[in-house]
């Protein structure tokens, strides 16, 4: 429970581990507006105090983080140079939990990713397959951009680097990953149609048509970034890595659950 922080020191201590991976994280972004306690607790008290307490073991720390530390201004790739400015509370507790990772433990890998995706659970792609089903027009957002990723393709990289940084800590530090290329939740949501239909013929689409629709028309209590591109430059720099198309993830995934 990453919100009991004495509990969670004693489980490390208790473990006594090598390495240490949070891939936990209070990620109900619009929710985070009315909880801030809440999704400072988790978000960055909690990755703190496991930086603290590898340090004093001299483990690792592997830690996921978000694009939502930017504004989402411009409309290039954001690097890890780049300095952050979150528009939302999510954001700003990604953005002090990396701050106390980074202060408190040298044996770090922070991995900075955006619109990830699963095969299990619920995902943009599913709800949009279900809509699709449903209704014969679809309105989908296309002033927000990024690449969409799957935990996979994360996990795979991970793996990799944390091998690397095993016999070279020097190349701890923070790290952008994200599939190659760009699109809207627009495009990803006609790709997603698309793709389903050459994988599973007998599906039934209904939807004729995938508008285009401005951020505004879907208000919400937290703001979001209209630019959500990452510059992978430095990950596949320093860890000798190619990383692939989003397109490849998603159909892989899309072949999976259809």
């Amino acid at each position: 429970d990453l919100g009991n922080l004495p509990g969670l020191a004693a489980t490390v201590q208790a473990v006594r581990p090598d390495l240490i991976i949070n891939a936990a994280a209070y990620t109900a972004v619009d929710k985070a507006e009315s909880e801030p306690e809440l999704a400072r607790t988790i978000n960055a008290l909690a990755p703190g105090l496991l930086a603290q307490e590898a340090h004093k073991l001299g483990a690792w720390l592997v830690h996921y983080s978000t694009d939502y530390v930017f504004d989402g201004s411009g409309n290039r790739p954001w690097s890890e140079a780049d300095t952050p400015a979150p528009l939302n509370v999510y954001g700003q507790t990604k953005l002090e939990g990396e701050q106390l990772i980074a202060a408190r433990c040298s044996r770090h890998l922070i991995f900075r990713t955006s619109w990830v995706y699963a095969a299990r659970g619920a995902n943009f792609a599913k709800t949009m397959l279900r809509l699709a089903q449903e209704r014969e027009r679809l309105t989908v957002i296309d002033d927000q951009w990024g690449a969409p990723t799957g935990a996979e393709l994360i996990a795979d990289v991970s793996a990799h680097a944390v091998r690397q940084a095993l016999s070279q800590p020097q190349d701890a530090g923070l790290y952008h990953l994200a599939a190659s290329g760009e699109t809207t939740w627009n495009g990803y949501a006609k790709h997603v149609i698309a793709q389903a239909g050459r994988v599973q013929p007998a599906i039934k689409i209904l939807a004729k048509e995938v508008a285009c629709v401005p951020t505004s028309a879907f208000p919400t209590p937290a703001r979001r970034p209209h630019n959500s591109r990452l510059d992978t430059t430095k990950l596949q720099a320093t860890f000798g890595l190619r990383l692939p198309a989003w397109q490849q993830g998603v159909d892989r995934m899309l072949a999976e659950i259809l």
